[in-house]
């Protein structure tokens, strides 16, 4: 803070005493223009920091959307799952998937910086920006929780959150963002856009809870023997509304945060992620009460994050009136997709993280082919963009679920991935912990 203060100081008596006394020293300019980077690149880092620390504070919201989504029984499970996978993620992008993401390329993945090799402790931009990209990783990581909750066991889940952080999630940033800190990612060179990460974080977390649910298949009661789906109702939807509007509040960390830098963008980007937000809640409450005949309070809170997700890609590109479109869109399709994952597809998927950001995470990041300014079809820009976004989001299909089911495959093949009939039955907060969430109380399950 010292540093900040004195830099403001020195510019302010720079930008004071030049008009006084007319002309300055070259030393003097060379001072003031000095001070004017130290105070820049201090702001970044104050900025990135306190962004940073928003999206941490999304791992809480992820925790309380999947624990209110689903049964009580297994809300100790779901608070575990969200603590480890940060803190398992922490450690493994630290040693490797930084280093995999942001390193010296050769081409599909970086060399260096594992382990923050070769960057001394101190105040160096890298720490910056490990913390900032650490949080992200963590994100695509807990994605998968909510589709594979209630039937998953906790190794099982350690080791693959472990394995998403230090390989699959890192190596296709660094196609995709991999110029952030040197030459640049295959997807990134040829012109791939995806600012904040509708198809790095969301997309790719979401085909990964794909695959997981594919493999794992649904829990026991929820379909019949006519193949029709059963409602698993959640215990506490005011649990799981506290955490969209978690959610809702770190995504002004995620997205703005994402210019990793102190100046006027910031607040346009807000803005742009905000109302795209509030147009997919309002547009997915509709479609649902068209479609179920209820406005449904469960599709409204998906239809906040599907616009969220949606406007990841493309919130620092296009104008406030794109931002709604893309949000109402995002929040539609998560309607739709929702019902015909559970009921089309037949995977159970009890929070719709595949819809909220595998479906909108795509969605959000092909409208940036269609509403971005500069190079968008509906402003001119030809059908390139969007043929690029059309490639990064097949690519990151491909490379996630797939990788994705043999991940998946091979630790249900060896430690397991899936519990027994009667622990799920009983509840994985005493089958995997030996608790209860609710202690002192009567939990009756519902099939």
């Amino acid at each position: 803070m010292r540093k900040l203060l004195f830099g403001v100081i020195l510019l302010l008596a720079g930008v004071m005493v030049m008009p006084v006394y007319g002309e300055s020293s070259s030393g003097d300019v060379a001072a003031v223009e000095a001070a004017k980077e130290e105070l820049q690149l201090n702001l970044n880092i104050v900025w990135t920091c306190i962004a940073a620390f928003l999206v941490f504070f999304m791992q809480a919201g992820f925790a309380m959307v999947e624990a209110g989504f689903t049964r009580a029984k297994n809300a100790v499970n779901i608070l575990m799952k969200n603590l480890m996978d940060f803190s398992v993620g922490t450690i493994a992008f630290f040693l490797i998937g930084f280093g995999l993401m942001f390193g010296e390329s050769n081409g599909l993945f970086g060399t260096t910086l594992f382990g923050m090799s070769g960057v001394e402790p101190g105040t160096d931009w890298n720490w910056t920006f490990l913390i900032f990209q650490t949080v992200f990783a963590a994100t695509a990581a807990t994605i998968v929780s909510g589709a594979m909750a209630e039937r998953t066991k906790f190794v099982g889940y350690l080791a693959y959150s472990f394995f998403i952080t230090l390989l699959i999630y890192p190596i296709f940033g660094s196609w995709a963002w991999g110029g952030l800190l040197d030459g640049g990612g295959w997807l990134e060179n040829i012109g791939f856009l995806d600012f904040a990460g509708s198809t790095v974080v969301h997309s790719v977390g979401g085909w990964l809870a794909l695959a997981g649910a594919i493999v794992l298949g649904p829990r026991v009661g929820k379909y019949g023997p006519d193949g029709k789906p059963k409602a698993i109702l959640g215990h506490n939807i005011p649990l799981a509304a506290l955490g969209v509007f978690i959610l809702w509040f770190g995504w002004f960390g995620f997205n703005p945060g994402s210019t990793t830098t102190g100046d006027g963008s910031i607040g346009y980007i807000a803005v742009t992620t905000n109302i795209a937000a509030a147009a997919g809640a309002i547009v997915a409450m509709c479609v649902s009460w068209v479609m179920i005949k209820k406005p449904d309070a469960s599709m409204a809170l998906n239809g906040a994050l599907a616009g969220l997700v949606s406007i990841t890609a493309g919130c620092d590109g296009v104008s406030p009136i794109g931002a709604m479109i893309i949000g109402a869109i995002g929040g539609a399709l998560v309607v739709v997709s929702v019902l015909f994952i559970d009921d089309g597809l037949k995977i159970d998927d009890p929070v719709g993280a595949v819809s909220v950001h595998g479906v909108c995470g795509a969605w959000g990041t092909l409208a940036v082919g269609l509403f971005n300014i500069d190079s968008g079809l509906f402003y001119g820009g030809g059908l390139k963009q969007l043929g690029v976004q059309m490639l990064g989001v097949g690519s990151a299909f491909v490379w996630a679920f797939g990788l994705g089911l043999v991940l998946f495959y091979a630790i249900s093949k060896t430690i397991g991935l899936r519990v027994s009939s009667e622990e799920e039955l009983k509840g994985l907060d005493i089958g995997e912990h030996g608790m209860e969430a609710y202690a002192g109380f009567q939990i009756f399950s519902v099939m």
